[in-house]
């Protein structure tokens, strides 16, 4: 195991668990996203016939959500009220609300595990608000449920889209991993369409989340790993977890 292919992008801190386990497996991590995140425009945001104003909150799950929320608010050419209220499922999400606006703790929340559930909550003691949901075009049912349960008022929307990142015919020529590492399904499905052979080439598979491992099957690649699990709450975890015992 010489070197391993991450599609997703460089960790931004140098005390990131992956620089720690290249150290010690002597491994060449290589940091590529198979897949990128586009903003759609405001003529696309208007046909959904939801007004930003209309919300006195918004959750938050991503940096992209927020990015294109601003991003559309400013396109739109509108002027986000100072009392705007901020759900985020972690404070480091929180935190980059500051990009754009001034952080104060009297009207940003956050979740402590990442997981919109852990979230629900803090929303349940704001039942009054009106909850506006940025989400990419590709979701799933989740977060509607949990604050239909709850009784919350809120509109899911389309902010951003994910599409393929492929490989280009270079990268193609002198692919040369031992292993990739995928954390979406569009990125499996990216890679499938650039590397038509890849399943030939008894590369190792790590997969995050269950609908990636899903993907990863369905392509008919051997899956070597998965996170989180039980065992393992995290990639890099699941990762070292790999390289001790084929060391």
């Amino acid at each position: 195991m010489k070197k391993i292919l991450i599609s997703q992008p460089k960790p931004s801190s140098e005390k990131s668990p992956y620089y720690d386990i290249a150290k010690e497996y002597g491994v060449e991590l290589v940091f590529r996203p198979f897949v990128r995140v586009e903003g759609i425009s405001s003529r696309e945001f208007r046909q959904q016939k939801i007004s930003i104003l209309d919300y006195t909150a918004v959750v938050f799950t991503s940096r992209h959500a927020i990015d294109n929320y601003f991003l559309l608010a400013k396109e739109l050419r509108i002027t986000i009220p100072e009392d705007m209220k901020y759900f985020c499922v972690t404070e480091t999400i929180a935190l980059y609300i500051q990009k754009y606006t001034q952080y104060r703790k009297r009207k940003i929340f956050f979740g402590s595990t990442g997981k919109i559930d852990d979230l629900i909550p803090t929303m349940v003691k704001h039942k009054n608000e009106k909850y506006l949901v940025p989400m990419s075009d590709v979701h799933s049912d989740t977060i509607q449920k949990l604050l239909d349960a709850k009784n919350l008022k809120h509109t899911e929307c389309v902010m951003y889209r994910t599409v393929s990142n492929d490989l280009t015919e270079e990268e193609v020529k002198n692919f040369d991993y031992s292993m990739v590492i995928f954390v979406s399904p569009t990125g499996v499905k990216s890679l499938a369409t650039s590397m038509p052979d890849f399943k030939d080439r008894n590369i190792h598979v790590g997969a995050f989340g269950p609908a990636t491992a899903a993907a990863v099957k369905e392509e008919g690649y051997n899956l070597d790993f998965m996170a989180p699990s039980k065992e393992y709450p995290s990639m890099t975890s699941a990762l070292q977890a790999f390289l001790k015992k084929n060391k």
